[in-house]
């Protein structure tokens, strides 16, 4: 559970490892921000992850500039001995982090909050940065991955969402992270999230409702929300059903199998590209997307085929009896239908392979 709970978080704070600057760094954040908070406080997890490098690197905060700053003049300063008036160049204000952080990882796109929002907590958020290779000139050696520079940090209060934050370079951002982490809209985008994740495409309101409750009443604490989650009827349901992402459906079937991947895992890897889903590469600050219907297309499904094919050949062999091994994965699960395609298949293989395809095999209850 807690393995899957790490993917999700992993998923939802998404780093994508085709942006070359963040590329070392995903694998990393998922080990370092997200594993060590898993089961804490939300709050705690945003902070780790927005200082983290991963994040600053792949949504640029590190290029991000007040333009009130001490170093935001200098570069005016310098802009206007070229005779380049352009004010807007002047800070390099980036705008990624402060939106994602709203829009993705807290209070969610239909929160209410507005463009200046998004421009103000961006301001708060100048500063965040990574240590540069003159920080380690001198013999001088970083105490941390993060480095708050003072001097490119928008001086001045913030208003975000109808607060005002006061002036206090790091202290501020933090402020406002801790605000949004307390926001009754994060704890519904979150519990929805979660839901959306574990039960099905269309979780029933009263589930997403009482887990908010428990996010608000426990302080963000998400152990609480999982307890509401798991202790749900709903989550219960037979109506509670998901079609398995690409990396579900690959891992599901290694353990099933008992398949080791020993030091090679290139073969996996190039089996979740073809499938749709590479490791720690969605493309997109919104990561993959948990809807099975994303998922169910003529070209997707045949891919899963291809990939129960090639799965087959590294289950042993030596097991004659295919329909019980289908009887220990399956259990209840296993339907007359899937059952007579196993008994009439020509070989162990490719009775495997019809058990990794089957509807059974590909849909997570």
């Amino acid at each position: 559970f807690v393995e899957r709970l790490v993917h999700f978080w992993s998923n939802h704070f998404a780093v994508s490892v085709d942006k070359r600057p963040a590329r070392l760094f995903a694998a990393p954040m998922e080990r370092e921000a997200i594993r060590p908070h898993v089961t804490g406080r939300f709050a705690d997890m945003l902070l780790a992850i927005e200082t983290h490098p991963a994040m600053l690197l792949y949504l640029d905060n590190v290029r991000s500039v007040g333009p009130n700053s001490l170093l935001g003049r200098r570069i005016a300063m310098r802009l206007a001995r070229k005779g380049d008036m352009d004010e807007g160049k002047a800070g390099g204000l980036n705008e990624n982090l402060g939106r994602e952080a709203m829009e993705l990882h807290t209070v969610g796109v239909n929160a209410g909050y507005t463009q200046v929002d998004v421009t103000e907590f961006s301001r708060a958020l100048t500063g965040w940065s990574v240590p540069y290779p003159r920080d380690f000139g001198n013999g001088k050696q970083p105490q941390s991955a993060f480095v708050f520079r003072a001097n490119a940090h928008e001086p001045g209060a913030r208003r975000v969402m109808g607060k005002t934050f006061a002036a206090g370079g790091f202290e501020q951002g933090k402020a406002i992270l801790e605000f949004l982490a307390r926001q009754p809209a994060t704890a519904k985008h979150l519990s929805l999230q979660l839901a959306l994740h574990f039960v099905s495409d269309h979780p029933p309101q009263s589930l997403v409702d009482r887990m908010a409750k428990s996010y608000l009443e426990h302080d963000t604490d998400l152990a609480a929300v999982y307890r509401t989650l798991i202790a749900s009827p709903e989550a219960w349901d037979a109506e509670a059903r998901k079609f398995k992402t690409p990396q579900d459906f690959v891992i599901s079937s290694l353990r099933a199998a008992q398949i080791e991947l020993g030091d090679r895992p290139q073969p996996v890897l190039a089996l979740l590209k073809n499938l749709g889903e590479p490791l720690f590469d969605p493309r997109s600050p919104a990561g993959f997307t948990d809807n099975s219907a994303n998922w169910i297309d003529a070209d997707g499904l045949w891919k899963r085929v291809q990939a129960a094919e090639a799965l087959s050949a590294h289950v042993a062999q030596g097991n004659g009896a295919p329909l019980a091994f289908a009887q220990d994965i399956l259990g209840q699960l296993l339907d007359e239908d899937t059952a007579q395609a196993i008994r009439r298949a020509e070989s162990a293989r490719q009775a495997h392979a019809t058990l990794f395809a089957s509807p059974a095999f590909q849909w997570r209850v």
